[in-house]
């Protein structure tokens, strides 16, 4: 039985460098650091960062969720990311997009206002 989305990990060759700007975008740090894995609790889900591994846009895209979806587009494209996926609406006022970080791998983000975010 599956208990729900708990990790993702993203691959960045420059371990320290993706830390330093996962921790600008988060404004927190990691409640891990080594260096074979960083991991941040993003809302009580984790964000993984490892050194090895592909990286790129031909996988799976999680999306992080946030209540202004434009303004969390701008701001990763403030902080380095590079636009992927336009913020656009899907359907029933649910607006997603996606950026690649500094690293190529794909930053999803998502608006719901089905689901309410955690206060």
């Amino acid at each position: 039985m599956l208990l729900g989305l708990r990790t993702i990990v993203y691959t960045a060759s420059n371990l320290p460098e993706a830390v330093a700007w996962y921790r600008a975008v988060l404004g927190e740090e990691p409640y891990f650091n080594e260096p074979f894995y960083a991991g941040f609790n993003v809302g009580g889900y984790e964000l993984g960062l490892i050194p090895d591994g592909p990286t790129g846009t031909g996988g799976q895209v999680a999306y992080w969720g946030v209540p202004d979806a434009e303004a969390a587009f701008a701001r990763l494209l403030a902080l380095g990311a590079t636009p992927h996926e336009a913020v656009h609406d899907v359907g029933g006022g649910i607006l997603l997009g996606t950026v690649l970080d500094p690293f190529a791998n794909v930053l999803g983000i998502i608006q719901n206002p089905h689901f309410q975010l955690p206060s």
